[in-house]
């Protein structure tokens, strides 16, 4: 007898499909002021409690937090906050968009999507 082999339902997006995907979310999270562009993020060293504080100033609790480079500070502070996500621009996609309720980007991230997606 043959076990049944699992099957694969994913598919490919090209390119402009996902290009359209990625605007029409950030559209969104504009729409719904739920998009929040900063000067910088930097934190001195890795403190999970630093940047609670800076979650707390912009009033955000569920966040995708997108930053320009790999940023360890940034990216090992937040890791241990259940409901932050990180990424790093050129990365990012549609389903990392959406895993939070706030899309928190610094300038230099919002140049390197507009570089890589435009």
């Amino acid at each position: 007898m043959f076990a049944p082999t699992p099957r694969d339902y994913s598919f490919k997006l090209n390119r402009k499909e996902k290009r359209a995907a990625l605007k029409s979310v950030l559209t969104s999270r504009v729409q719904d002021n739920k998009l929040i562009v900063l000067d910088e993020l930097k934190l001195d060293g890795i403190k999970t409690k630093d940047f609670k504080k800076v979650m707390d100033n912009l009033k955000v609790d569920k966040a995708m937090v997108v930053i320009d480079g790999q940023d360890e500070n940034v990216i090992l502070s937040a890791r241990n906050l259940p409901t932050v996500n990180t990424a790093v621009a050129e990365n990012i996609n549609v389903y990392d968009i959406l895993k939070g309720d706030t899309l928190v980007l610094t300038k230099d991230a919002v140049a390197k999507i507009e570089e890589v997606f435009a």
